[in-house]
């Protein structure tokens, strides 16, 4: 069952978006593609999509292949000179230790960024670190200079973020460890033992490092850092967890069309074997600061497609925008086809979701509640975080019990 506003592959699997870049023409998003299977391999490819915005994306073909000296394509980011020619930074990765990453640079060879020339690789793990991994670049202009992330993970538990520098996107040089943080911390959040896809912005005044939490080989959520970061330093003062359930991971960081800081995720299990094609990407969500939390809203966008709000509940499609106050006793349930495929309810300022006999939470003090629904995708998000997961719908159709709003969501 395909999500209509959650980008899918025609077949093959999806993980990781990355480089996500408006132009005139739309916004570009390249993901982690393996072709021809359902399941994850070393083998990436950078898959490409185009949209006129993150719920209409189709797909181009592929950007960027093994082969040259790459065994895999794994994930990166893009960024555009000063003369405006695009560049991608790309995790290269080699058989047997896959773990162990270089980052290379790839230049488009079309206006439409279809085909794309490998450069030579611009980063290394330091040999002073004693690293079992090290991946994902993550490129950015502050005032004077270009900024370079990557993730690594050393054998004594510590998670880090390498910073790096340069004026000109071709000469890097290594500037030290920018925050690091082990995996027997535990206050006030774990974050685990490697950081892929660390990503640095400013938001709302505050630096934030966001990364998605690794830890012997088990893909966890997504966390973040709060504080200051400058020439190659970040001085965290506090750290939080940004997403919870079973579904979201590998956030990818982007700036909308009007400039907002934004966030979109790989939603795991979400699939369809018989048909070829597993995993998807979140609707995109902007982000903010509150105090010392990381806040994420479903983006505008979402909007734009919802029709007017049903009065009795009743969904005709799989697809809808719901509003809800929670309150204890008062649960929202959604069901198809006379089944119940999702309860939640508040219970100890926390949200608890059920499906089937699955349970998963999410920090909620009470306050307003937005669940996207989109055939077997459920995204809730509040000011305590955001959830994803799986909740497949039985019929055709969408019966919502306990909103305040239910807007059905159609093209």
């Amino acid at each position: 069952m395909r999500p209509a506003f959650h980008f899918t592959a025609e077949s093959g699997w999806v993980n990781d978006p990355h480089g996500i870049t408006v132009r005139d023409d739309g916004y570009h998003v390249f993901f982690q593609y393996v072709p021809g299977r359902t399941t994850w391999a070393p083998n990436c490819h950078w898959g490409h999509a185009v949209g006129a915005d993150l719920l209409s994306l189709a797909e181009r073909p592929v950007a960027i292949a093994p082969g040259e000296g790459d065994d895999g394509i794994w994930t990166g980011s893009l960024v555009r000179d000063d003369a405006g020619e695009a560049r991608v930074f790309y995790t290269s990765t080699v058989q047997p230790d896959i773990g162990m990453g270089r980052v290379r640079v790839a230049t488009p060879t079309d206006e439409d960024w279809v085909g794309w020339s490998k450069g030579p690789v611009v980063a290394e793990a330091p040999a002073d670190l004693d690293l079992i991994a090290y991946r994902d670049p993550f490129v950015v202009r502050d005032a004077d200079a270009w900024r370079m992330f990557v993730g690594a993970g050393a054998s004594d538990g510590t998670a880090m973020a390498l910073a790096y520098r340069s004026d000109d996107l071709t000469d890097w040089t290594y500037e030290g460890v920018a925050l690091s943080r082990s995996t027997t911390e535990r206050d006030p959040v774990w974050l685990g033992a490697l950081w892929e896809c660390p990503q640095v912005a400013e938001v709302d005044g505050t630096h934030v490092m966001v990364s998605s939490v690794w830890d012997d080989d088990v893909l966890h959520h997504a966390g973040y850092a709060l504080g200051s970061y400058a020439t190659g330093h970040f001085d965290a003062k506090t750290f939080g967890r940004l997403t919870h359930g079973p579904s979201y991971y590998a956030p990818s960081f982007f700036r909308d069309a009007a400039g907002r800081p934004c966030l979109l995720f790989w939603m795991r299990g979400v699939e369809d074997a018989e048909a070829g094609w597993a995993s998807a990407h979140s609707v995109p969500y902007v982000l903010g600061v509150e105090g010392d939390r990381l806040v994420a809203s479903p983006h505008p966008d979402v909007e734009r497609y919802r029709q007017a709000p049903v009065a009795d509940g009743v969904v005709p499609g799989l697809a809808a925008d719901v509003l809800w106050s929670p309150r204890e006793g008062a649960p929202l349930a959604v069901s198809s086809a006379g089944e119940t495929m999702l309860e939640l309810r508040l219970s100890g300022g926390r949200l608890e979701a059920r499906v089937g006999d699955e349970v998963w939470h999410l920090p909620c003090d009470g306050e307003e509640v937005r669940v996207i629904l989109d055939a077997q995708v459920a995204e809730i998000s509040c000011a305590g975080g955001l959830l994803g997961l799986v909740a497949a719908p039985a019929g055709a159709a969408l019966a919502i019990d306990g909103a305040d709003v239910v807007h059905p969501l159609a093209r």
